[in-house]
């Protein structure tokens, strides 16, 4: 006879940090659902957001190192360059020193996109932390930063882009 083990919850965890992974899981899972509710009260996808702040931060960007440092096929980057250039928020154009490549720049219109989009990332971010006060948020950045460095992440990029873009 096989005897089935429960779990009793009323049993501590062996650490309070074994739950942390948990925790995170859960805190990024509802800031990826509001980020996406809010980008999308502004037209655009958090993808679309994605590659609008890369662009923001390096213009003219070809469009196969913005594939490649998203880590998405160079294929589903056409179609989302194709839509925010339809959209008027980027321009691309052949690039003077490869003619091989499109740089990628964005438009007035893409720059007030940003700023719009800066106020939404802004708005996600203090009802995300409204529980925390200012001295508590920084030092949560600062142990994120530095866990992200320790992981070598691309503080610009989605790790979950591979998929798609973020």
């Amino acid at each position: 006879m096989i005897t089935a083990r429960c779990y009793d919850h009323r049993v501590p965890h062996p650490s309070s940090t074994s739950r942390v992974p948990f925790l995170l899981s859960q805190l990024g899972s509802i800031a990826a659902d509001s980020f996406a509710s809010k980008t999308a009260g502004i037209g655009l996808s958090p993808n679309e957001a994605g590659v609008l702040r890369l662009l923001a931060r390096e213009p003219g960007m070809s469009q196969r190192a913005l594939s490649h440092r998203l880590g998405t096929q160079p294929s589903r980057m056409v179609a989302l360059i194709d839509t925010l250039e339809s959209a008027g928020l980027l321009t691309r154009a052949r690039s003077a020193a490869d003619r091989r490549n499109y740089e990628l720049h964005l438009t007035d219109a893409g720059i007030a996109t940003m700023n719009s989009l800066r106020q939404v990332s802004e708005a996600n971010e203090a009802a995300l932390l409204g529980g925390l006060e200012p001295a508590e948020r920084e030092a949560l950045a600062v142990l994120l930063t530095k866990l992200a460095a320790s992981l070598e992440l691309d503080a610009d990029v989605h790790p979950g882009s591979s998929g798609g873009v973020r």
